[in-house]
């Protein structure tokens, strides 16, 4: 178990928890910080790497080559980076994901500046960073209930929520004014320096970031030790009707993706009406961050996740029928607010349910189903909006939705009786 140098320092409490609450830590600020920084440069690599294949080929064929190299070594990663949380020092394992992240976009920077640079470098560049950031972030997301007390961890999830959609907009006007202004050689050379910032920062960690709880005995293999957390979330009594209500949900209506579809379909626009679709969904999952940081007092967490899911079908709905664009951002950014109350819960309740020496794991599984499901999703809203309309296909997903929220809330009742402390 965590030792007692180790636990969070305990702040006493004083009335209703306070929205920037989280931030009263020392050590998350610290994770925070590393979280931000790790999240911008997400975006300006894949950004910056999809610009530059535009440029070089010309061909959106290869540009779109992206998402199958980023799936090849992400689920591996992932899987291998949760069982790593779990069984080795967690700031070591972010420093050395972030360093390789680091070093490998610097390179890229270099090859481009000196005319070297090719496509099968960026794909592995691609692949090399991709995977470095999949064994990062299951252990940072381990870290916080070592550094967060159990009252404040919704606090917590719901500021990481928040802060991960301001930097998928901080992320690519970054990338927009060094890209226009220095090239991107320099793009890469910025994001690999920023990422060694992010690599830097989990050494000032004061925090074990050694899992506790593990049994007496040898340790078991890599690969036993990720069978156990299969086995561990299977027979969770929460976390598989959580995951398989994200599963259903998002695989009926992932529109991030498709934005251009949608905006075409829909509106009848072009790239404005994408860019305004995407600001709008990530400012309201912004604002739906900072609607959860006033819920932490919400006790039953399994009802809030499922009157979010509930709310997420219906403006589904609205969105679908959305006879104008404003109308349209409106709803998208209330689709926005509703799945980042359900992301914040989620965390929230992986945090609180699983003892620390399975945590790693557990995320792993979370962002697994989550990608999956998104991957998924991406080709379902393609298919059916080619065949049905895009105003339809949301329609539809709005009732596969409810449907999903209503099953899970009808057999799943552990969900429905779950109270935090």
């Amino acid at each position: 178990m965590t030792s007692e140098q180790d636990a969070p320092q305990e702040i006493p409490a004083t009335g209703k928890p306070k929205p920037w609450g989280a931030f009263l830590y020392r050590d998350y600020r610290v994770l925070w910080a590393t979280m931000v920084s790790a999240s911008i440069v997400v975006w300006m690599r894949i950004l910056g790497t999809a610009q530059w294949l535009l440029d070089e080929t010309g061909s959106a064929v290869l540009v779109g080559m992206i998402g199958v190299v980023q799936l090849f070594v992400q689920i591996p990663a992932l899987l291998w980076g949760g069982t790593l949380a779990d069984r080795v020092n967690r700031k070591q394992l972010m420093l050395l994901a972030n360093l390789t992240t680091s070093a490998a976009l610097i390179l890229l920077g270099v090859l481009n500046w000196q005319d070297l640079l090719t496509p099968v470098m960026v794909y592995l560049g691609i692949a090399l960073t991709a995977a470095s950031q999949m064994l990062a972030s299951p252990a940072r997301s381990a870290m916080v209930p070592i550094v967060i007390p159990k009252r404040d961890l919704m606090l917590a999830a719901s500021t990481d929520t928040a802060s991960q959609n301001a930097a998928a907009i901080a992320g690519p006007l970054l990338f927009a004014a060094i890209a226009i202004s220095a090239g991107l050689s320099t793009l890469f050379i910025c994001a690999g320096l920023i990422s060694l910032i992010s690599s830097v920062l989990p050494l000032f960690i004061r925090a074990g970031g050694v899992a506790g709880g593990h049994e007496d005995g040898p340790a078991p293999s890599t690969l036993q030790q990720t069978k156990d957390g299969f086995r561990y979330v299977a027979k969770h009594p929460i976390l598989p009707g959580l995951f398989l209500l994200d599963v259903g949900i998002t695989t009926a209506s992932f529109y991030r993706e498709i934005l251009p579809v949608l905006a075409l379909g829909m509106f009848a626009g072009g790239a404005s009406a994408t860019g305004m679709l995407g600001a709008a969904n990530s400012a309201g999952a912004i604002a739906g961050s900072f609607l959860a940081l006033f819920l932490v007092a919400f006790r039953a967490k399994g009802m809030l996740v499922l009157y979010a899911s509930f709310a997420y079908g219906f403006i589904l709905f609205g969105f679908g029928t959305a006879s104008s664009l404003w109308v349209g951002l409106l709803m998208i950014a209330l689709l926005g607010a509703a799945d980042a109350v359900t992301v914040a819960v989620r965390q929230t309740t992986v945090m609180l349910t699983t003892p620390d020496h399975m945590r790693g794991r557990a995320f792993a599984l979370m962002i697994l189903a989550a990608q999956t499901a998104n991957n998924i999703g991406t080709i379902w809203v393609g298919a059916w909006a080619g065949a049905i309309g895009a105003g339809n296909t949301m329609v539809l997903g709005g009732v596969i939705s409810i449907v999903a929220t209503a099953l899970i809330w009808r057999f799943w009742r552990p969900i429905r009786d779950f109270r935090s402390q």
